[in-house]
């Protein structure tokens, strides 16, 4: 799903919103991730996931055509774990919100 089908489709669902509104909103959610990951915050979402970033470290790679080495600066990356329930979700264990495993 693109942006713009997540802006559709979440219009569609609230009819009450105009389309300009919801692009507004999944656009500041979207600037506010992405700041907060730049400051080097995690952002979570329960029941969805987290994000974080991840530093690599500077190196030594190759150049795969040439065979030479070649510096690689040290980078920042984007990272996302799931969270538990969309996880659950994914693997067709979709059980009620709360609901407890037996086993505890």
């Amino acid at each position: 799903m693109t942006k713009s089908e997540l802006i559709l489709r979440l219009a569609e669902l609230n009819p009450h919103l105009f389309q300009r509104d919801v692009e507004r909103i999944v656009s500041t959610i979207f600037d506010e991730i992405a700041k907060a990951l730049a400051r080097g915050d995690r952002v979570e979402l329960r029941g969805f996931g987290a994000f974080s970033v991840k530093r690599r470290a500077q190196r030594t790679g190759r150049n795969p055509r040439t065979g030479e080495a070649v510096d690689v600066a040290a980078k920042a990356i984007p990272y996302f774990k799931t969270g538990k329930q969309l996880r659950d979700r994914l693997n067709g264990e979709d059980t009620p919100e709360g609901a407890k495993d037996a086993a505890t």
